[in-house]
């Protein structure tokens, strides 16, 4: 399994469109497998991005900050596995 200190994928957004950088991150989000972190590289603090994970995605993500400024931000963004679901059958 994957954790966040060794990444799945890393997108420099610094190199990045300004108008296509959220709809990537969240694409390559999809693409992980649970377990898989995402690493973001940026040279602002990305808390409207993290605000837009809690919106769309609330318990399905782990954020962590690896460094955290003053002219670079990487934050570990990690696929967490989806909670089971109990149809009650097996009493549980």
């Amino acid at each position: 399994m994957t954790t966040a200190e060794t990444p799945s994928s890393t997108i420099d957004v610094r190199t990045i469109e300004p108008r296509r950088r959220h709809a990537l991150i969240f694409d390559t989000f999809a693409g992980l497998a649970p377990g898989q972190a995402l690493h973001l590289v940026n040279d602002h603090d990305p808390g409207p991005l993290r605000h837009q994970f809690a919106s769309e995605l609330a318990g399905h993500f782990d954020w962590r900050y690896l460094q955290n400024g003053p002219e670079v931000w990487r934050v570990a963004i990690t696929r967490l596995a989806p909670a089971r679901s109990c149809c009650g059958a097996c009493g549980g």
